[in-house]
């Protein structure tokens, strides 16, 4: 028996037109004045204006905050936390993609606990209650409506600084797949591709425990289906629910356990060369899996085989065991997907320089997933995963 400690600590309200619950909702949770984050994005998009609708009719003031953009960083979130003391709300919305949603949860760090949002890069740092939180992804990717973690910049190093705190989490999480229509079809394959390596590497880090797994291979099963679906048909309904509840299911496997190697490789990669986290996390997970299956191949083939019937192999003596098939399937898979969805699959792609990766790997182990990635990594191992990555 594996001990573990986990608490849901997000309702998750789920279905076709649930924005239109989001004025309840906000009167459930005692709100009056609310201050709704997103990116202009959504605004343009027209799903901003539809949920302060929502609001309006549940009798709130409001007041917004749109000047962030992807991957949001320090100073923005003091732009934000301006805006917070100037309206003084008792809600916050976070409505778009995850950094809509982080930057709400950085805002209210530091509105709420005071200081500045370096404070809370760690966990468990919140000093004072927060503000309640309501969380509406318009994207299927971070699954930050499932945590309580909000990854912020550094406005002059670039360097992510995870805050982490309980208090942080969303009371709720409106997941309405008809918000993920509108976006862009490379929008729809970066965040799909973080939400699917969000599942395989929750499954396999160190910190997994049988609630994390549990989470796990539930996103991946929706996540199998339902990326394939939306990049052949974007108006899939069916696809969008898919993929919308399976980056929530991973973003909870996230919550009860880690990441790994391919998100510490991927972040110097954005933070130094402006790669997009999905096309950077998404060209790195392959040749991490196939660097890990050297030793938990078993592991890749039991998420692999949730999905797909057990291999039957015919040959008695086998030169490959059936838990490294499984694996460089699941590593070929992945490829086809990136391929599929229109992302570089090679560095060099990228325009990444070779001279660049030992400054890059040097970055990477210092990353704090890479702590948790089931196969011990440092500088030297994660640049010849850099290198077969080139």
């Amino acid at each position: 028996m594996q001990r573990f400690d986990f608490q849901m600590r997000t309702r998750f309200v789920v279905g076709e037109g649930v924005l239109q619950q989001l004025g309840a909702i906000a009167q459930e949770l005692r709100g009056t004045r609310v201050l709704v984050v997103s990116d202009p994005g959504i605004v343009q998009a027209g799903l901003f204006e539809r949920a302060v609708h929502s609001l309006r009719a549940g009798g709130m003031q409001i007041a917004s905050f749109h000047d962030f953009q992807e991957n949001p960083d320090s100073d923005q979130v003091d732009r934000g936390v301006q805006v917070a003391k100037e309206f003084q709300p008792d809600l916050l919305v976070g409505l778009g993609g995850g950094s809509s949603m982080d930057c709400a949860k950085g805002i209210n760090f530091v509105h709420s606990c005071g200081g500045r949002i370096h404070d809370y890069w760690g966990v468990g740092k919140a000093s004072k209650p927060m503000l309640p939180l309501i969380a509406v992804p318009t994207t299927a990717g971070t699954g930050s409506e499932s945590q309580s973690f909000a990854l912020i910049s550094d406005a002059v190093t670039h360097a992510k600084m995870a805050c982490g705190d309980p208090k942080a989490a969303a009371r709720v999480a409106l997941l309405d797949p008809l918000l993920t229509l509108s976006q862009p079809p490379r929008v729809t394959a970066l965040t799909g591709i973080d939400a699917l390596t969000h599942a395989i590497e929750s499954f396999v880090c160190q910190k997994r425990s049988p609630i994390s797994q549990l989470f796990a291979k539930e996103a991946w099963r929706h996540l199998r289906y339902g990326l394939p679906q939306v990049l052949s048909d974007p108006q899939s309904v069916d696809g969008r629910f898919c993929m919308q509840w399976g980056a929530a299911l991973a973003g909870m496997a996230i919550e009860a356990s880690m990441l790994g190697a391919a998100h510490a490789l991927a972040n110097p990669l954005t933070a130094h060369h402006g790669i997009a986290h999905g096309q950077a996390v998404g060209v790195m997970m392959p040749h991490v899996i196939q660097w890990n299956a050297r030793q938990v191949a078993s592991w890749y083939q039991e998420l692999w085989n949730t999905v797909e019937p057990p291999l039957q192999m015919t040959q008695p003596h086998k030169p490959e065991s059936d838990a490294n098939v499984a694996a460089r399937k699941m590593s070929d898979w992945f490829g086809e997907m990136l391929q599929a969805g229109g992302l570089h699959q090679r560095l060099a792609a990228l325009a990444i320089p070779e001279n660049d990766l030992e400054v890059l790997a040097s970055q990477a182990a210092q990353q704090w997933t890479a702590k948790y990635n089931p196969v011990e990594v440092h500088a030297d191992d994660l640049i010849q995963i850099y290198r077969r990555a080139l």
